[in-house]
Order: structure tokens, then sequence, then C-alpha cells
């Protein structure tokens, strides 16, 4: 396991996996145009050169001999939905699932919380969609807990996220 900031050259990499995750946590019984659309222009590589370029973002990837398997990003001006949080955000976390139950995912995300500290943060939020229960189940393993709940906009429709939060001590 090998983990290090994201580089520009790196952007790429990011899109591919953010889709392939993506499609493959939230679209288990096909693909439509209304998704295939959000994916295909929010996963771009333009998007992540500019997010690596962003000094309030931070991405960490893992790398592997052959390549990136999976990436953690925080953002340290994000203000939660849930009054009175930290506005430091894991934004996202996406390990290719092939490599799911090998230690990565939670070692990016104690790298993404160690990222965190150093920025002097106190506490670390996210949002997980709610009908993700092992991913909720893996938070709150790692010591976040359930806060409150907001939502994942997509157009006009909505989808109920959980938001958890993690004390940095």
């Amino acid at each position: 396991m090998h983990f290090r900031h994201a580089l520009i050259r790196d952007a790429s990499s990011l899109a591919a996996i953010s889709m392939e995750v993506w499609i493959g946590t939230y679209l288990r019984n096909g693909v439509n145009k209304f998704f295939a659309d959000y994916a295909l222009s929010e996963f771009t590589t333009a998007k992540f050169e500019a997010i690596i370029a962003n000094d309030r973002e931070n991405i960490i990837v893992s790398e592997n001999d052959d390549g990136i398997d999976g990436f953690v990003r925080i953002a340290f001006d994000s203000p939660a939905p849930i009054p009175g949080c930290s506005a430091t955000e894991i934004k996202t976390l996406y390990l290719q699932p092939r490599h799911h139950g090998r230690g990565i995912g939670k070692g990016l995300l104690n790298e993404g919380v160690n990222r965190c500290a150093d920025r002097k943060a106190d506490a670390v939020w996210l949002t997980v969609n709610a009908q993700n229960a092992s991913a909720i189940r893996f938070y709150a393993a790692q010591k976040f807990e359930t806060i409150g709940r907001t939502h994942f906009r997509i157009g006009d429709q909505t989808y109920p996220n959980e938001v958890m939060l993690r004390r940095i001590s």
C-alpha cells in the first residue's frame, strides 16, 4: 500500500475510478441517459485537474504497481449541511471494488483524517447514501457517527444521505 498526494497527471485515472465506483455502487439495474449524462459530465479529467490545483482541497491516492486503485478527497472550506459542524469534509472515498477487504480504504481514510489534523481541523464530516449500509457500517467502524440527514441532488431528483462526523483529537 503506497499513499501519496495526487498530481495533475493523475486526473484521468481519478476520473475513470470515480466513474467505475459511482456507476457500480449506485446503478445496480442498468444505466439510463439521466445517470449516464450526470456521470459523464461530473467525472472528467478537467474537473479533477481543477480539484488538484485547488489549495482548499486535497486528494490522496493509493497506488499499486499498476496504477491508482483508490483515493480520498478532502475539502477544507466546505460547510456542512448540519449547523455547528466542521467545515472540513471528506468529499469522496473511492476504491476499486476488487481491492475491497485489503485495508486500503481504511488506510486512505486514515491518511485523509491525518491531513485534516495537520490542518488543525477538530472534526471532519462526510455524507453517505442512506441506502449504502455497508459504507455506513465502514464509517461507523472508523469512529464516524451519524449526526443528521441531507439530500444528494442530481437535477430535480434527490436522494437521502446520512451526514456523519468524526472528531479529531
